[in-house]
């Protein structure tokens, strides 16, 4: 055998960075434990020696499974239901088992799921992300990158990876959202949204300002950030009806996110009607409030299939230049 296909250890890759094996295995197996300019050099060096670790290595050896991978952040958002079963059913149709993820908001959960499915040697994976903060950097992308899996991203982006992805148009749908409540009319609107440092949070706040200053309203606005669920925004409500702080209308961020202050609101004895509302995406049963919810509606199930179908070319090796898909929202009743 040829010296240039000789199959590098971890001993080669901790020899050409000058550190020990064990701060190697450690950078490789809990990246977060070690400095990151430690870590992009140890992952620079496998990646020139061609190093692939054992576990994954056996994975690439053996026929795959033949098993696609989905993982979702809250399987309790009705946002994932049609998403769900536009994969579910295309992947069915190409002989791919699906195999679902719920991480319930957890990094933990979440670097667990992947790593099943590197165990499994799935096909591709299908994620969204607990987080599109752009500083979220999980300690599992680099054990993708070895494995050199396809993987296809939704709804949440992770930031400074190359993996392509199907998202909402963000700052469009907020923008159709708020010039809605503008156009009847309410003044005093408060805003439900998400962690303050997400892009989607932040993408939708832009689209809101961006239709006040087109509208060139006077406008008191409210900002209450929480999280993706139900409860910070149902407390946020609570909190402001108890100062007895009550808006025009209400502008939610996601679906959970309205919930929660419906149920708020419902629970305090008011009436909604008395509100102004608008959702990002519609409310399910939302007349058991007694109000019909206007919301920007996106085809979750066109996201599912455009993701699952991205990701079937890529495992077959038929992807060129893969571009982003940005799924439109719009203006309907719940």
């Amino acid at each position: 055998m040829k010296k240039d296909q000789k199959k590098s250890t971890i001993t080669d890759v901790a020899k050409h960075v000058g550190m020990t094996t064990i701060t190697v295995s450690r950078a490789l197996n809990t990246p977060e434990k070690v400095k990151r300019e430690t870590l992009e050099r140890i992952l620079a060096a496998a990646s020139e020696l061609n190093y692939v670790p054992n576990a994954i290595a056996r994975n690439l050896k053996s026929k795959q499974s033949h098993i696609i991978g989905l993982i979702i952040a809250n399987i309790d958002n009705p946002f994932y239901e049609n998403t769900f079963k536009a994969v579910n059913h295309a992947a069915k149709e190409s002989n791919y088992s699906l195999m679902l993820f719920d991480t319930d908001g957890s990094e933990e959960q979440e670097k667990k799921a992947i790593e099943t499915l590197l165990s499994y040697q799935a096909s591709g994976i299908i994620l969204s992300a607990v987080s599109d903060d752009k500083n979220y950097m999980p300690s599992y992308l680099h054990k993708l990158k070895l494995a050199n899996i396809p993987v296809v991203q939704i709804d949440r982006k992770i930031h400074n990876i190359d993996f392509p992805g199907v998202y909402l148009d963000n700052f469009n749908s907020a923008y159709k959202g708020m010039d809605a409540l503008l156009k009847k009319g309410f003044r005093n609107i408060l805003i439900l949204a998400g962690p303050k440092t997400s892009q989607i949070t932040l993408n939708r706040l832009k689209g809101i300002q961006q239709a006040i200053m087109d509208q060139e309203h006077p406008i008191e606005l409210t900002i209450k950030y929480g999280d993706y669920t139900k409860t910070p925004s149902k407390q946020a409500v609570v909190e402001l009806i108890q100062e007895q702080y009550l808006p025009d209308a209400i502008f939610g961020l996601n679906i959970l996110i309205t919930l929660g202050a419906l149920e708020a609101i419902q629970e305090a004895g008011l009436n909604t009607e008395n509100f102004g509302f608008m959702s990002i995406d519609p409310i399910p049963f939302a007349r058991t409030f007694g109000k019909t919810i206007p919301c920007i509606k996106h085809d979750t199930y066109a996201l599912g299939l455009a993701a699952i179908n991205m990701l079937i070319q890529d495992i077959k090796g038929n992807s060129k230049e893969t571009q982003d898909i940005i799924i439109e929202g719009n203006l309907t009743i719940s």
